[in-house]
């Protein structure tokens, strides 16, 4: 595989950035990436939801008091914001020019992890989300601090119920254990220290805010500091210790581009991190041009949405309903904005079970043959209670190949673009495939090459980046 190629696929969610790689050079690249403009207009599908307390306040009063058919109402309404929620956000990663800030956001996403299904307020995901996007190549230790203090956090770990004397330790506990410092760098101690400070920590029109009865003003012990901490005050002391940069570098370094990285780089690029002052665009350009001098291919599974963006990329499938791309990553184990667990996506081998691998072929099958699951079928995603029949309508596909080219020229361009090495029987099969009397200017020549890419979406080194 050609090494644009390789990190089109790590840095965005296709090959479509390879051009782009080599005419700029990686650096002038993720110069362009971090520079990139975004919208942040309301999507109209939020317009009717609620937005401030007193509309959240006013929507479930009403509710309760509702009848059945109302209720009904604002729960699909409630369902179809989400399903356009996570449409909004597809199409940003398939239709931006610079997709490495929609991959950054969610890798963002999966480290700081709040549920719709928990959370249930679309806006607050929105807002959430926002925040992401406007400090994907920030500062952690402020990310953090703007996350930590977001309605969708509050709500999603339980700090609604934090009180004064009565404490809950959800989000100080994972504050530590999974968004900063990993477990074995604090004490139990330091956990019920922290709930204290975030006691009181409760929802707000903007963001999370204190109310006044319910905080806690005693003074806490927190890593051996002492004072009336609050929120902002651990995230300082946080990132003053010794280990606090290792998690979240070993979590970059696994997201875009070794499964099981080694721990010296962890430790060389996480030192890096703290001397950069936990800035992310430079760390993210060390590590990124670095290890693209490395011949690392091979030492990564495709997620599901690298895996069908990629398909559709590769086969021009412009125009396919987002449904069914959505459909497609609930199947793979990666609903957007519904992780299992606060621990997030695992990732690695957990993307490639059998069950997996089987609905990955599947599809490649249902594509390349130029079918798509209906949009009739797909909307009964909507409703928990109905199951989609299988139906499916025609759809054009096309695959780019060198139309003057013989058989293996064309399977070595197919193989440069899609698969990190090939061997002789993997060679064989293809020329069995697209024999030696192939005709690209034939009208179904299309076709047979169609056919070749199915086979190579098949195999296990396909899987790989």
């Amino acid at each position: 595989m050609k090494k644009s190629n390789l990190w089109s696929l790590r840095l965005g969610f296709s090959s479509k950035e390879a051009e782009k790689i080599e005419k700029l050079g990686l650096e002038k690249f993720l110069k362009h990436s971090y520079d990139s403009k975004f919208d942040k207009q309301l999507p109209a599908f939020l317009d009717d939801d609620p937005k401030t307390l007193l509309e959240l306040k006013e929507l479930r009063e009403s509710i309760k008091t509702a009848d059945t058919e109302f209720k009904k109402k604002a729960l699909k309404k409630e369902i179809y914001s989400n399903v356009e929620l996570k449409k909004w956000w597809i199409a940003k990663m398939r239709n931006d020019e610079f997709p490495l800030r929609e991959n950054m956001v969610c890798f963002w996403h999966n480290h700081f992890v709040s549920t719709s299904q928990k959370v249930k307020v679309n806006y607050w995901i929105y807002q959430q989300n926002m925040i992401l996007r406007e400090n994907a190549f920030g500062n952690f230790k402020e990310l953090t601090k703007h996350i930590v203090t977001s309605n969708a956090m509050i709500k999603y770990l339980d700090n609604v119920d934090n009180k004064k004397g009565k404490y809950n330790e959800n989000l100080s506990r994972e504050l530590l254990e999974l968004f900063t410092i990993g477990i074995g760098n604090y004490s139990e101690s330091d956990i019920k220290e922290g709930a204290k400070a975030l006691a009181g920590l409760n929802y707000g029109d903007e963001g999370a805010v204190y109310k006044k009865n319910i905080e806690d003003n005693s003074d806490k012990t927190y890593f051996g500091k002492t004072g009336n901490w609050k929120a902002d005050d651990l995230m300082d002391i946080i990132f003053e210790q010794k280990n606090i940069p290792y998690l979240i570098t070993r979590k970059i370094l696994k997201w875009f581009i070794y499964d099981n990285p080694p721990e010296d780089l962890v430790t060389y690029y996480g030192d890096y991190f703290r001397k950069v002052k936990f800035e992310i665009e430079p760390l993210l350009t060390k590590i990124f041009t670095e290890e693209y001098k490395k011949a690392n291919s091979g030492t990564k599974i495709k997620n599901p949405l690298v895996y069908i963006l990629q398909l559709l990329e590769e086969l021009h499938v412009d125009d396919l309903d987002d449904n069914m791309i959505l459909f497609f990553l609930k199947q793979q184990g990666m609903d957007l904005y519904n992780q299992v667990n606060v621990k997030g996506w695992d990732g690695g081998n957990s993307w490639l079970t059998s069950q997996i691998y089987l609905q990955r072929n599947n599809t490649s099958d249902l594509l390349c043959s130029g079918r798509s699951i209906t949009k009739r079928v797909l909307s009964t995603m909507d409703s928990e209670n109905e199951k989609p029949k299988t139906a499916y309508e025609k759809i054009d596909v096309k695959i780019d190949f060198d139309s003057d080219g013989n058989n293996k020229r064309i399977i070595a361009e197919l193989s440069d673009r899609l698969l990190f090495k090939v061997n002789d029987a993997m060679q064989k099969d293809m020329e069995n495939l697209l024999k030696y009397d192939f005709d690209p200017k034939e009208p179904h020549a299309n076709f047979a090459v169609a056919r070749l890419f199915n086979y190579i979406t098949k195999l296990p080194e396909y899987q790989l980046i």
